[in-house]
């Protein structure tokens, strides 16, 4: 692991940015080529893992056409070396026109100021009965 100082809270405030606009150029910008990304649900207690920047760029590309008008808000960032953490409000709604609500984050690691893992949860939303 390289040794760094702290990644700037303004990098993941633009990285944030880049999935407001829906612009996966923008977004892969800040990952590495060796770069995984664990999506919250998936077949396995990890999610959904993709591996390297081409396949991150397919699952990202997923999150927009499941939540077409996503957006993230409410947000917090804070870093420890090569250490980071983003805090955020997803809104957006299923293209079956199911709103959807729910607080998460996302861990990144990063390694020469570029992003090697992504790794994103979500609260599970339960309706009361």
């Amino acid at each position: 692991m390289s040794q760094q100082q702290s990644v700037p809270a303004e990098t993941l405030k633009a990285i944030l940015d880049a999935f407001n606009a829906h612009d996966l150029d923008a977004i892969m910008q800040f990952f590495a080529d060796d770069c995984t990304l664990d999506m919250p649900r998936g077949p396995d207690p990890w999610g959904q893992r993709f591996v390297g920047k081409t396949a991150v760029r397919e699952g990202l590309a997923t999150r927009f056409k499941g939540l077409p008008d996503v957006h993230y808000s409410d947000d917090r960032h804070w870093t420890s070396g090569n250490m980071a953490f983003s805090e955020w409000l997803l809104t957006g709604t299923t293209p079956d026109g199911v709103p959807v609500r729910v607080r998460g984050c996302d861990h990144y690691e990063f390694r020469d100021w570029k992003v090697v893992r992504k790794d994103a949860y979500w609260k599970i939303v339960e309706k009361p009965r």
